[in-house]
């Protein structure tokens, strides 16, 4: 095979270095870990995403839109470092459009999930 072909054909992502498989093990423990960093509002959207996705009801085209979502927030390499502050903006961005791109597979069990598991991190003082 010819070298400049090789160089100069487009890369695939599995060039672009290791692969990072979805794994929900890692999405539990991103989300335990950086919870509060995250913020309320990008939990419940990875969260409502994770309960569309594992639904048998949910098409595949839509599960791989929702995994690639899930796989960006889950990757420590960042368009934006988490860590900093509004280091979240591009996972929320990314998955806004995930969830905007399934929406009509999102079902209000996948939403009353995410609420439940999203009072256990961020409770309500129901006091006042």
């Amino acid at each position: 095979m010819n070298d400049n072909v090789t160089k100069n054909q487009r890369k695939t992502p599995s060039d672009l270095g290791p692969k990072q498989p979805f794994s929900e093990q890692s999405f539990w423990d991103k989300l335990k870990r950086y919870a509060v960093a995250a913020g309320k509002d990008v939990v419940e959207l990875a969260l409502k995403l994770y309960y569309v996705m594992k639904d048998a009801d949910t098409p595949a085209p839509a599960k791989a839109v929702i995994m690639g979502a899930l796989v960006y927030f889950i990757v420590p390499a960042d368009a934006v470092i988490d860590l900093l502050p509004g280091g979240y903006v591009d996972d929320l961005g990314a998955l806004m459009g995930a969830l905007w791109t399934v929406s009509k597979h999102v079902k209000d069990d996948h939403v009353a999930q995410a609420k439940e598991k999203l009072l256990e991190w961020f409770p309500t003082d129901e006091s006042n």
